[in-house]
């Protein structure tokens, strides 16, 4: 017991120390915890509804649901023009100025949205052979106009890296959103509940934005301010459109040649992937952006964050993917019921998908930090081909999960290509960029040991055992892990 007292006292003190440092690590920290915490409660509310609401509403209100948001999304990224991004990448980003012009550039932006999808709608509602997508997406839509008049204020407390009004904001925000949903999925009983639910979101972080960080625009607009946030918008050109190809195609090419009710069963098992990944996603942009972009011209700094970084995901996210591989039926029956087990692969697909892309995203960062968001154009181009290339065949071969197979094979070959461009970028030993993996991929051998130990038992075919011996087998497999990464690094000291 003296060696566990010891051992957390040192953690301890490590962790609070860190904490109260004044410098960028200790601004980061305490942004995290902020991050996370508030993350963390807002997956937790969200994972409560996805259970309810899997039990409430058919199957064919997700995927309606699922169709509306890859139409909208498409419409919006269309018009992408990342106001907030160069706002926070700006060193004069917190100036009145530039403020105002990305205020504008932001409403402009999403009022053009609007106007395009109101038009489109009909169109979009005939191609799939449901009129009632019509007034669905004119009301999801709303969401991009609330999302766009948000206050430039909170965007600079990000950019500043006063995290807890963030947290705040976005997270409360979607907290009062998943209550709104659930309430109206009680009365509607319909994939209407799902929409207003998803709108009320956006408006909710808006009045949010504007109490705990009031703005009042002007109409003077600063053109050498506007120019400078044009100038790293243009790097962003058609990234976003073809992002949407990439995560989206799947979406559009499922709704089309299956069922609304066999895409609903696909679209919330992967959707239980795919909205902690996005959170977690956003934490490290809204975490990593400030801080890489402060350092931005030290790229030592920048590889050593990156490789921590990196090392941290690898050493959790392995072994979930492996446990997702074994487990997915079971959580998927634990989750939202029986029948949504028929999603397994898909779901296990995802998980693969979704690790690779948090990778990803980590290398894009750096890019975006160091002003060069048009350095990542070149693998999202990559993935979005070869989900067109791939997405349709697969897709009548294997069923449901043929989609997801697709998407791992293209964010594969993306990933690939991000990690080649960071070496020319900062100067990157790619040696040490795949260090972080030999560990954490071998102790994730951990979990398949235990699955192959017990399946003579009979007891795997019960979805709770089966589930809770994955979860501890990734939690020793991490474990395990960190332990021997650290023994490793104490060695190399």
């Amino acid at each position: 017991m003296s060696i566990l007292s010891r051992g957390f006292e040192k953690v301890r003190l490590s962790v609070e120390g860190i904490l109260r440092a004044d410098g960028l690590k200790g601004r980061v920290f305490r942004g995290s915890a902020w991050l996370g915490a508030g993350s963390f409660i807002e997956q937790a509310v969200r994972f409560g509804r996805n259970m309810l609401l899997a039990r409430l509403l058919a199957p064919e209100a997700f995927g309606t649901m699922a169709i509306v948001l890859s139409a909208t999304t498409l419409i919006q990224v269309m018009a992408e023009v990342g106001a907030r991004e160069a706002l926070i990448q700006n060193p004069r980003g917190a100036e009145e100025g530039h403020v105002r012009a990305a205020w504008w550039m932001s409403v402009g932006r999403s009022l053009s949205i609007y106007a395009i999808m109101f038009a489109a709608a009909p169109f979009i509602a005939r191609f799939y052979g449901n009129l009632e997508l019509t007034a669905l997406a004119r009301i999801v839509t709303l969401s991009v106009v609330f999302d766009g008049f948000l206050s430039p204020k909170a965007i600079v407390a990000q950019k500043q890296m006063k995290f807890s009004k963030w947290a705040i904001i976005s997270n409360g925000g979607g907290i009062l959103g998943v209550a709104t949903t659930v309430i109206l999925s009680y009365f509607l009983r319909d994939v209407w509940a799902l929409a207003i639910g998803y709108c009320s979101e956006n408006a909710a972080r808006c009045f949010l934005s504007y109490i705990l960080c009031p703005y009042l625009p002007g109409f003077h607009l600063d053109l050498a301010a506007l120019r400078e946030l044009f100038r790293f918008s243009r790097g962003l050109f058609g990234l976003a459109f073809l992002n949407l190809i990439f995560s989206r195609a799947d979406i559009f090419v499922l709704g089309k040649l299956y069922p609304t009710a066999q895409l609903g069963l696909y679209s919330m098992a992967v959707y239980l992937v795919q909205t902690p990944i996005a959170f977690l996603a956003a934490i490290l942009s809204q975490m990593l952006l400030p801080a890489l972009s402060h350092i931005q011209s030290d790229d030592a700094r920048v590889n050593r964050i990156l490789l921590q970084v990196t090392g941290a995901t690898v050493m959790l996210g392995l072994p979930a993917v492996v446990c997702a591989a074994f487990c997915g039926r079971s959580v998927l029956t634990i989750v939202y019921g029986t029948r949504y087990a028929a999603a397994a692969a898909a779901l296990a697909l995802a998980a693969a998908a979704a690790f690779l892309n948090i990778l990803n995203v980590q290398l894009t960062i750096v890019f975006y930090a160091k002003g060069a968001p048009q350095l990542h154009r070149r693998s999202v181009a990559t993935m979005a081909l070869v989900v067109i290339a791939m997405i349709y065949p697969l897709a009548k071969v294997g069923g449901l999960w043929g989609g997801q197979l697709a998407c791992l094979i293209a964010v594969f070959a993306g990933y690939l290509l991000q990690v080649e461009r960071i070496r020319k970028v900062t100067g990157l030993r790619l040696a040490d960029y795949w260090r972080s993996f030999p560990i954490p991929a071998l102790c994730s051998l951990v979990i398949v040991a235990l699955w192959l130990a017990v399946r003579v038992a009979g007891i795997l075919g019960r979805p709770a055992p089966n589930l809770f011996l994955g979860i501890c087998g990734t939690v020793l497999a991490s474990g395990f892990a960190w332990a021997l990464s650290s023994r490793g690094s104490s060695e190399a000291a």
